[in-house]
């Protein structure tokens, strides 16, 4: 002690000790002189030592003696301060350790005196304490004097002595073997072994033993002795001794040194020796007595167990087993066999309360237990120690519920006082306790109306004991109600933690050993390998060993653990407690799982289950297991018969649920408590954290889980959770608002329970997978042959099962996609197989979401197994599944279309397997996956695919349940052929390495290549496979489809053909275009021509379209027209193919099948195509491309246009494409693209073709009835306009021939009728003058020939009179119109348009333009010698003859007027020309012709209209006076050359125009208006311009002027005759305007007359002239009357020349002599 020793230390000392010295001698002075001089001496003493010596500490030591001797004179005075002031300077000398050892006996000698005078005894006590603890000199005899004085002191009447004293005992026993333990440590360092053997020879009593430990062991054994009540060896003296003080001290000592027994022989014998047998004795009564027993009659008075010995025996024992276990192997067996048997219910209640709380000592130590097992259990023909205890505490606490406790008054009399609560007693009617709303109830059990109330006692793991603790009850203590029971339950959780965390803990180091060795193994070098491997042999022995102690330990006490603890959790009422048993058993099962088990596992499992479980609820999984016979099989514990409780079903848990069970046949409700579903969530608890272990218990677990979660109406969700669904059978499931709250919980751990599935070994996931299988199988029986809801647990478990584990997905995707397949979705129960699909559907989605290593991009076995069950669906033919399926494939369309890869196969195999028949919404959905693919995914599967969707694609198409979809399809199509334009170099360069590496396949297994249309290259197939899907759609029965379709193939052609290798155009124009026209045409020509009703609902066809033969006829135009567009725009593709001219040939006979058809449109369409062909090659013109060499025969607009085709921004093109074509075409050589001789036959093939359409279609039918079937205008219109373009190819070689038959059919066409009700569509109202096309195209047709023969060579020109014979046949048509066969029409004004008349149309307009062809053609050719010839201009006058003569009878009046122009121009041209060729006669017979023709005109028969207005008349005079100025002009100045009859019909016909024709029928009014004043005057004037023609050059010209004037004298005559008549008859009334013109006109004429003689030479005028002039002379005269002013002055005139001839009468001999 560093602070007695420091110099002020020390220096306070000698000052302490010189004080208390003088105070002694103070105190001593008068009374004890003795002492005072003691203490002086001592002074000096004292004085003298500090003095002389540096070490004064040890030197106060040796001289110790002399140094006390005043304080102990000082005590021996027994005065009471005295004493005290000495105790107190003794113990300050003690404490610094300066007393000798003689000196403390000499102390401890004084003590005992002033013990023994009963003087002091607390200083004393405290006076020995000080000694014996501050230092070690006290040995031997001093010290057992010590420990002595201490006993006595111990038992004196005062109690705070006896207390005292009792602690200071406690205190010494300890110093004294602390001391011991002391000496070992030092003498261990100094000298390890050989010191036990050398110190043998000089011991005197223990000879081997130190001295310390001497007296320890004299100590130990005394305290044996007194205990034993025999007499002490060492402890001399000893008066009285109680057992109950010596075992307390015996226990501390074991208790606190355990060590010195352990170390020490001589110990260890005492223990086996003196301690063992000791308690033995001392048991005996308790072992012996038996509660209830009648004492009188027992031979012998049994003693009667005490409560104070027995409970500190048993302190021992709990010491003793804990300690010394290893040394007293034997004697723990005994004393706890005596432990097992102190339960036993015929014990006092005190005794076996004390027992449980000395087992619940030993349960809190594992390891402790585990040595019992070794040591016992395991041993043959020993006590199964461990087992009894386990099954002790089981049967003990079933004895707690079955014996009602008796022997204890003070339980019986006060039943509740005790009790933790103090206040409530056991109710009366414990079955009522769940229904009281506001009681509070205490924790408890209660089973079979026993209630037992659950104490709080004790913090779990650790025994504090209550009544090992009372050691200062003497009287046996009451034992609170349900204290033991308490206890018992702790004991069983406490051995259940402690034994499972042990064996776990060491589980989990021998696997970390195991793993280490094994790597160190794995890394070690070669050298230290063998002692690896030697160590790791150990562990495994070792590892043996202890699994074989493991296994003992559970098998011991499974069974009275299982026992209890389903007791316990049936009586628990107590949530706490509850979870606390479930624990226990959760742990027990896991444990037993770890170690294999299974049987003890599965009655553990199967214990929670049934807990899980309403009472006796059938479940066979649990009443046939193996483990479950427990349930009524007894266990025999030390011979007594213990039945296993089953759950009793009067068990008052508060119900929190109704639900039903799930069973085959519908029963009752069942209702689960609060306990069940504790029990559940254990259950889920155990699955979640040990599944690993559970191996073939999960049949059991899951269905248990399956049946909960039926009851309280779980519905599986998406991703196979369960969550709260109301269920289907109506409300018979009632939940209450607490498992409301707990669902969620439950469903959640639920679900975790299943992800946590992930973190087991393979195998344990297999057995988890099978049990989940065998429940789902279960389960689909229960659903067979009837519409329940099934349970669907076991699918959705499944599901969540595969979507946690997908990382090893292979090793269980078989059996589990197997059995959904196979068994789930073919369950005949829809809601079951519903969720079989939808569960399949979801692994198979998250498979390919999910993040593989290696990703599935590089794992293509993988994906394709993964893929594969999608597939399988399709052989099942439900088709909710089949809906599933497909909507599955649009969802890994939408997230993994990216990275199919191989897996396309598969998948777009399961959109094409759907069939017709297989509903609307499936084919729906499979095809928006189609549009899904081919909108997004075609550039990324591989090219090998693309076929298949061209398949799918048309498949599709072909579907006939939704017209919307076939049409789309083929949309599809048209994408997908863009698609193939835009990537196809990619694609080509794909499939073509795809087809090398196929074709060494086949080389190498020695078969043929077999694809459709082989030898054409691999994308080139493709193209054809697309074109023959097309052209499959394009003979659908439904018309929409047949034309998308159509228009779809022919556009794909068109833009994209050029893709195509040339070869390849071959089997496109063979395979595909002419197969695909046959079979329509075939369609067509056989369709029905049944009318179809309106389709369905409120949809209407139009009358164009219903019938299947219109709507077929639609299909044929479509398919026809394509055709013939390809033939056109790929050309110069086909014509290099060596059959282009016999392709040719089939498609004109497509094309004039079809322009036959008896089908306006298809026919009309078939002449479209028609001119599209015939316009191929349509000469180039120069301003469209002028670098081309003129001999290319191609357009190269049309080349252009193909190249980069519609919609698409980049042309693409190929290696031989057409660009490079054009290229070449624009080098320097121009290429032939085709034999000029071939060329022409293939227009002259078209030229027999349109002939034979032209000859067939206008050629009248022989009858006509209502179906006759007559040719449209349209059609004709086009037959007609297509001869121009065909005629510039073949104009070479056209000859009179086939001029012959082009006008059979230009005139057969004509004359073609229309039916009324399209009359108003193609015809002009009548009255407007407008040609129909038709006629147009007739006349264009004529105009390109004649202008052709205008520039052609010689010999065409002979054409031209039989163009002319054409045209005026069609001039005759204005008059009399065509007739066409017998069929009869109606003038068109007369038609009704809502009758099916044919009617004859207007042709009027088209004879007038035709006529006017005639006039501008002739203009051109008159002089041409086949015109001159032919006597062409004989034939158009005497056709316009018809007309002139009709005049206002003709059809139309226009007519007669265009004829008239006509011939004034034709005459214009011809006169003159006729003239030219007078001599030779080949215009003799025109003359004749041409006077009739002008007497018909101008003095017609027909009547004027009587509506026709002056201003017309007029305006028709004034053309009758052209014609006689034409012949003013034109004719009479030539009368030479003019045969004379007609200059003779000529003259007359003017006499007779220049007089007014008079007939009697006209009023005045009308005469006035028909007299041709203009006419008349014209023809006047006409006559007397030749009558006075001065210059006679021929006798011709003077006959006609001699002809002229008598004419003209005989006119003059008879008007003025008539005039004078006209004026007397008239009286008053003024005259007619016109008749006054007249007369003023003649008097007029007749001055002019007279004048024009006087100037002619007399010879030139005729006698006979001038007698006819004077004869007016009389005539004149008379008109002198008349009243018109005007007329008067016109005859002055007329008078005044008549002077001349007033000469006398003389001269008139004269003259006449002369």
């Amino acid at each position: 002690m560093s602070s007695t020793n420091s110099p002020e230390a020390v220096k306070k000392l000698l000052e302490n000790m010189q004080g208390d010295l003088r105070a002694l001698s103070l105190e001593c002075k008068k009374k004890f002189p003795p002492v005072k001089e003691a203490a002086e001496s001592g002074i000096i003493k004292v004085k003298t030592i500090a003095a002389r010596n540096t070490e004064i500490l040890a030197a106060l030591k040796e001289n110790s003696s002399e140094v006390v001797q005043p304080f102990l004179m000082g005590c021996g005075t027994k005065e009471p301060k005295i004493t005290q002031l000495c105790l107190a300077a003794i113990q300050r000398l003690m404490s610094h350790e300066v007393v000798s050892e003689t000196a403390a006996g000499n102390i401890i000698n004084m003590l005992w005196q002033l013990m023994e005078n009963s003087l002091e005894e607390l200083k004393l006590l405290q006076t020995v304490l000080v000694l014996l603890t501050t230092n070690t000199v006290v040995h031997d005899e001093a010290l057992s004097k010590a420990i002595v004085l201490c006993f006595r002191l111990h038992f004196t009447k005062d109690n705070i002595t006896n207390n005292t004293a009792a602690a200071t005992v406690r205190q010494v026993v300890t110093v004294v073997f602390e001391r011991m333990v002391a000496e070992d440590e030092r003498h261990r360092d100094i000298i390890e072994q050989p010191a036990l053997v050398q110190a043998n020879s000089n011991r005197r009593s223990v000879s081997t033993l130190k001295p310390c430990a001497k007296d320890a062991y004299m100590l130990f054994q005394d305290l044996c002795q007194l205990v034993n009540a025999d007499a002490p060896y060492w402890l001399v003296g000893m008066t009285e001794m109680t057992r109950t003080f010596g075992l307390e001290l015996l226990e501390s000592v074991l208790n606190d040194f355990p060590q010195v027994f352990l170390q020490h022989q001589e110990f260890s014998f005492l223990l086996k020796e003196r301690v063992c047998p000791l308690v033995i004795k001392l048991f005996s009564p308790n072992i012996k007595f038996r509660q209830g027993s009648n004492t009188s009659s027992s031979p012998a008075p049994v003693e009667k167990p005490y409560f104070p010995i027995c409970m500190r025996l048993l302190r021992v024992v709990s010491v003793l087993i804990k300690q010394f276990y290893s040394l007293l192997v034997t004697e723990c067996e005994i004393f706890l066999s005596l432990l097992v048997k102190f339960l036993d219910a015929d014990k006092p209640q005190w005794l076996r309360a004390v027992a449980v709380e000395s087992i619940h000592r030993l349960c809190v130590q594992p390891q402790l237990l585990r040595s019992f097992c070794q040591s016992y259990d395991m041993k043959q023909h020993s006590t199964k120690v461990f087992r009894d205890i386990v099954n002790a505490l089981g049967s003990f606490i079933q004895s707690l519920f079955l014996v009602p406790p008796t022997g204890n008054p003070a339980t019986a009399n006060q039943a509740g006082n005790n009790n933790a609560g103090g206040t409530v007693s056991a109710p009366a009617n414990p079955g009522m306790l769940g229904i009281g709303g506001g009681v509070t109830l205490l924790p408890a059990f209660e089973y079979r109306g026993t209630w037992i109330p659950i104490l709080t006692i004790t913090v779990q793991g650790s025994a504090k004991a209550t009544y090992l603790e009372m050691l200062d009850k003497v009287e046996p203590p009451t034992i609170p109600e349900g204290y033991a029971m308490s206890v018992a339950f702790h004991c069983l959780l406490d051995l259940v933690r402690g034994i499972t965390s042990m064996i776990e803990g060491e589980l989990g180091e021998t696997e970390m050993e195991c793993q280490t060795s094994s790597e160190a193994a794995s890394s070690t070098t070669q050298s230290s390998e063998q002692q690896e491997l030697q160590s790791t042999a150990d562990e495994m022995d070792k590892e043996i060993v202890n699994r074989a102690v493991w296994e003992e330990m559970v098998n011991a006490c499974w069974c009275g653990l299982l026992a209890a603890l389903s007791l316990l959790l049936d009586a628990s009422t107590d949530e706490a407690a509850t979870e606390n048993i479930l624990k226990a058993e959760l742990t027990m099962a896991a444990l037993c799982g770890r170690l294999g088990l299974v049987t003890s596992r599965d009655a553990f499992i199967t214990a929670i289950c049934k807990g899980s479980l309403p009472p006796h609820y059938a479940l066979t999984v649990l009443n046939t297991t193996t483990a479950a016979t427990l349930s009524n099989k007894s266990y025999s514990i030390q011979g007594q018969s213990v039945m296993m409780i089953s759950p009793s079903s009067e068990s008052h848990q508060q119900v929190v649920a109704v639900g039903q069970p799930l069973a085959v046949q519908p029963q009752g409700t069942v209702m689960l408590t609060s306990k069940n579903i504790q029990c559940m969530r254990t259950l889920l608890n155990l699955a979640h954290c040990h599944g690993a272990v559970l191996g073939t218990s999960w049949q059991l677990v899951l269905a248990t889980l399956q049946h909960l979660v039926w009851i309280l109406g779980l519905k599986p969700s998406s991703g196979g959770a369960l969550k709260p669904g109301r269920a289907v059978e109506g409300p018979s499931t009632v939940l209450t608002t607490a498992v409301m709250t707990d669902l969620p919980v439950i469903s959640n751990i639920l679900s975790r329970l299943f992800e946590s599935s992930q973190y087991l070994d393979d195998v344990s996931l297999h057995h988890l997978i099978n049990a989940l299988c065998s429940l789902s199988v279960e389960a689909m029986d229960m659903a067979y042959g009837n519409n329940k809801e099934p349970s669907l647990f076991a699918v959705a478990k499944l599901l969540e099962t595969g979507l946690v584990n997908m990382h090893r997905i292979e090793i269980l995707w078989r059996p589990l996609t197997g059995h959904l397949l196979e068994k789930v979705c073919q369950h005949p129960n829809s809601r079951m197989r519903e969720w079989g699909a939808e569960a399949l559907t979801a692994l198979i989605k998250a498979g390919l979401t999910f993040n593989h290593d290696p990703p599935l991009s590089q794992n293509q076995r993988l994906q394709l197994l993964l893929l594969n069950p999608l597939k399988e669906m399709s052989s099942i033919n439900h088709p909710d599944i089949r809906l599933k399926q497909l909507e599955c494939v649009l969802q890994i369309l939408q997230s993994q279309g990216d990275s199919l890869g191989p897996g396309w196969p598969l998948v777009l195999g399961v959109m094409g397997a759907i069939r017709n028949d297989q509903g609307e919404s499936l084919i729906r959905t499979a095809f928006q996956c189609l549009q899904l693919v081919v909108t997004d995914f075609l550039p990324t599967m591989p090219c090998t695919c693309l076929q298949i969707v061209v398949d799918v694609a048309g498949s599709f198409g072909l579907h006939n349940q939704e017209l919307n979809i076939s049409l789309t399809s083929i949309g599809l199509l048209w994408n997908i052929s863009d698609y193939f334009f835009q990537r196809g170099e990619i694609i080509e360069k794909e499939l073509n390495k795809e087809e090398a590496a196929q074709q060494k396949q086949a080389e190498e297994k020695g078969v043929v290549l077999n694809r459709p249309f082989h030898p054409a290259p691999p994308f080139d197939c493709l193209w054809l496979c697309l074109y023959a899907k097309l052209g499959e759609l394009c003979v659908d029965p439904r018309p929409a489809v047949r034309k998308s379709a159509g228009q779809t193939l022919f556009s794909t052609i068109g833009a994209h053909g050029t893709l195509l290798q040339h070869s390849t155009w071959h089997t496109v124009i063979w395979k595909v275009l002419f197969h695909l026209l046959d079979r329509v045409r075939e369609s067509s020509t056989t369709a029905d021509k049944e009318k179809i009703e309106s389709g369905g609902g409120n949809i209407l066809i139009h009358h164009s379209r219903d019938t299947a033969e219109k709507q077929w006829a639609e299909t044929w135009v479509l398919t026809l027209a394509g055709v013939a567009r390809i033939f056109n725009t790929r050309r110069y593709l086909l014509q290099p193919l060596g059959d282009f001219s016999r392709a040719w040939d089939v498609l004109l006979d497509h094309i004039q099948s079809a322009a036959l058809s008896k089908n306006n449109e298809v026919s009309l369409a078939a002449l479209k195509s028609f001119q599209e062909i015939l316009q191929i090659v349509s000469p180039v013109r120069d301003s469209d491309k002028p670098e081309t060499p003129p001999a290319v025969n191609v357009p190269v607009s049309v080349l252009l246009g193909s190249i980069s085709g519609p919609g698409l921004s980049r042309p693409f093109v190929r290696t031989d494409s057409i660009g490079e074509r054009l290229g070449r075409y624009s080098s320097s050589e121009p290429p032939v693209v085709t034999d000029e001789l071939e060329d022409l036959n293939l227009w002259w093939a078209a030229w027999n073709t349109w002939y034979r359409i032209g000859s067939e279609s206008t050629k009248p039918p022989i009858t006509f009835d209502k179906l006759t079937f007559i040719p449209s205008q349209p059609f004709l219109t086009a037959l007609i306009q297509i001869y121009p373009a065909l005629y510039q190819h073949i104009k070479t070689g056209f000859n009179m021939d086939d001029l012959q038959k082009l006008g059979v059919i230009l005139h057969s066409a004509i004359s073609v009728p229309i039916s009324s009700d399209a009359s108003p569509f193609i015809l002009p109202s009548y009255t407007e003058a407008v040609l129909t096309s038709l006629q147009e195209a007739v006349l264009t047709a004529l105009d390109v020939l004649q202008k052709a023969i205008c520039v052609g060579p010689e010999n065409m020109q002979i054409m031209y009179p039989a163009i002319f014979d054409q045209l005026l046949a069609f001039v005759e048509f204005s008059c009399k119109p065509p007739q066409y066969g017998q069929l009869e029409t109606k003038h068109i004004a007369n038609a009704k348009y809502n009758q099916a008349e044919w009617v004859a149309l207007n042709y009027v307009p088209f004879a007038e333009r035709s006529l006017e062809v005639v006039v501008d053609l002739y203009q051109k050719t008159a002089c041409h010698k086949a015109v001159v010839n032919e006597k062409v201009l004989q034939n158009i006058i005497k056709t316009l003859r018809v007309p002139l003569s009709l005049k206002y009878s003709c059809p139309s009046e226009s007519t007669w007027k265009l004829a008239v122009s006509s011939l004034l121009k034709v005459l214009s041209i011809g006169l003159p020309v006729a003239r030219q060729h007078a001599s030779s006669g080949k215009f003799d017979s025109m003359w004749p012709e041409l006077a009739n023709t002008f007497e018909d005109f101008l003095f017609t028969k027909s009547i004027p209209p009587d509506n026709l207005s002056i201003q017309e008349f007029q305006r028709n005079e004034s053309i009758d006076v052209e014609v006689v100025q034409l012949i003013s002009t034109e004719i009479l100045p030539y009368a030479n050359f003019i045969p004379k009859e007609f200059v003779g019909q000529i003259m007359t016909m003017l006499n007779k125009g220049s007089i007014h024709s008079q007939s009697s029928s006209f009023t005045e009014a009308e005469i006035d208006i028909r007299l041709r004043e203009e006419f008349s005057k014209m023809c006047f004037e006409t006559l007397l311009q030749f009558s006075f023609s001065n210059k006679v050059t021929t006798p011709q010209e003077g006959y006609i002027s001699r002809m002229a004037l008598s004419v003209l004298l005989k006119r003059s005559q008879d008007v003025l005759h008539r005039y004078i008549e006209d004026e007397r008859l008239s009286g008053k009334c003024p005259l007619p305007r016109q008749q006054v013109t007249e007369i003023i006109f003649v008097l007029k004429a007749v001055s002019t007359l007279i004048d024009s003689l006087k100037k002619t030479q007399p010879e030139n005028v005729d006698g006979n002239t001038w007698a006819q002039v004077i004869a007016l002379y009389p005539t004149l005269v008379e008109c002198i009357t008349c009243s018109s002013s005007e007329v008067c002055s016109a005859l002055k005139e007329a008078l005044v020349p008549f002077k001349d001839f007033m000469q006398p009468p003389a001269s008139k001999v004269q003259n006449g002599e002369s």
